[in-house]
């Protein structure tokens, strides 16, 4: 099977290439490499922007693929922000031009993000609430796939853990950047803290995309492995170090008023079932953060906001 992983070099890209190649697939990678500074994995590379619609189209003409998994987007709400007719563009209009020469199996990534804001547990029925424009756009993008056969549209939660040896590493992620700062030994600050949110380990996405295939699955799924208040993610990392971490509750509101609860049973009844955990994610990171091996934790290409306000697209 031909599968062309569209924004491939990224965040959850990394270990699914690895992941899909060690399932003996034929894997093509298309990415313009906008966080990344180059790319040397042993696969077929197109260097190329989704919003260059001739040439996406060619590659699908020359190659022939069996499946397109669509990861390519801007992400997060900041940095969606930043410039709302681009993000429309990558993430709604590249995704609605593609459709229009490509007829195969088809998985786009949404986000969890599009519920916004409720006090109940939610399925893949539930209203949807979007508080930002990221979430605004990624509603409309599955609109425009809503009524196209053999896809799969799968709302993530909110990620966190390293993928693989190759890709950067993202610090703007709740999970990520508070066990880096217990790992400094800086005070983490909660604000609120009641809210929650729906984690999900960033290579558990590699793993649902190939139950996906596998198994020819098709519709629309929430996919998050289970649900924490921030405040308890907070002191699970605080209590994984060997010192004492200061931890601060700030009961003042934080301007990211997100706070969701998902149900990701219509996926797991699929048969899929996630392999690591929030306490995996943390001894990974700290591994990695108390060790040392990143040089400047700092580096605006850690955050797609800090990137993206200053490199233009």
């Amino acid at each position: 099977m031909k599968i062309l992983v569209v924004g491939g070099a990224g965040y959850i890209g990394g270990y699914l290439v690895d992941n899909l190649l060690s399932n003996n697939y034929d894997v093509s990678v298309f990415d313009n490499l906008t966080y990344e500074r180059q790319f040397f994995k042993d696969v077929d590379f197109i260097y190329g922007d989704i919003r260059d619609t001739n040439k996406i189209k060619e590659v699908i003409k020359e190659k022939k693929f069996d499946n397109v998994i669509w990861l390519a987007a801007l992400v997060g709400d900041g940095a969606c922000s930043i410039n709302e007719t681009i993000t429309y563009e990558i993430n709604v209009n590249s995704i609605r031009d593609f459709i229009e020469f490509y007829d195969g199996d088809l998985i786009f990534i949404s986000t969890c993000s599009v519920y916004g804001k409720s006090n109940v547990l939610l399925d893949e029925n539930a209203e949807k609430n979007p508080l930002s424009v990221y979430a605004k756009s990624k509603i409309i993008a599955e609109k425009i796939l809503s009524k196209r056969q053999n896809t799969t549209v799968i709302r993530l939660g909110t990620l966190f853990g390293l993928s693989d040896l190759f890709s950067r590493i993202r610090l703007d992620l709740v999970v990520n950047i508070l066990t880096l700062k217990a790992a400094n030994k800086e005070k983490i600050s909660v604000f609120g803290g009641e809210q929650y949110r729906p984690l999900l380990h960033v290579k558990d996405v590699s793993n649902a995309l190939v139950h996906i295939i596998k198994n020819q699955i098709y519709g629309t799924f929430n996919v998050s492995y289970n649900n924490y208040k921030i405040i308890d993610v907070a002191k699970i990392i605080s209590d994984s170090f060997d010192y004492k971490v200061q931890l601060n509750i700030n009961n003042q509101q934080f301007e990211d008023t997100r706070n969701y609860r998902v149900s990701s049973k219509k996926f797991f009844e699929t048969g899929w079932k996630n392999q690591f955990n929030l306490n995996y994610g943390i001894e990974e990171l700290k591994k990695i953060f108390l060790s040392n091996r990143i040089k400047n934790y700092q580096d605006e290409v850690f955050s797609n906001y800090n990137f993206l306000k200053i490199n233009k697209l």
